[in-house]
């Protein structure tokens, strides 16, 4: 249990594109069905979850994670599929790191929210190139963590 090796056709899902992988397969890795994985084709590895849509589980390849794979729909491939048990760390922007620390309850709030949405609202903030604009967003985000915290 924890890896899988496969060979197989990356397939065409929507705009972006997918590894498709049967129930066994998931059993293999453990059987969770949003595991967290990384995906290793050739020398390049990726982090990842399992997901599943319209029944199918699905290891999702954005443009982005097929430009860091040298991958495209279509193309036959030997995969390596391994449970990711490594901490998801996130950068946060020096910003929202300093207001958090100004702000316990907020970074309580912020600790407690899921890693996705940690890494949304620190993305947000990192790449806002206008001062105000970054500012904004962090009133935003603050506003939510307070309102979260406050129950």
């Amino acid at each position: 249990m924890g890896e899988l090796r496969i060979r197989t056709t990356i397939e065409r899902r929507g705009p972006a594109a997918a590894i498709v992988l049967d129930d066994e397969q998931v059993a293999s890795l453990g059987g969770a069905k949003n595991a967290p994985v990384t995906l290793t084709i050739g020398e390049a590895t990726v982090r990842t979850r399992i997901g599943t849509m319209a029944g199918e589980h699905l290891l999702g390849l954005s443009k982005e994670r097929r430009e860091a794979l040298g991958v495209e729909a279509g193309d036959e491939v030997d995969a390596v599929i391994a449970l990711d048990e490594a901490e998801r760390a996130i950068e946060l922007p020096p910003e929202l790191d300093a207001a958090l620390a100004q702000d316990p309850a907020a970074k309580a709030a912020f600790d407690a929210l899921a890693p996705s949405r940690r890494k949304e609202l620190a993305r947000g903030i990192g790449e806002a190139k206008a001062a105000d604009t970054k500012e904004r967003r962090l009133a935003k985000a603050l506003d939510e963590l307070r309102r979260i915290a406050a129950g």
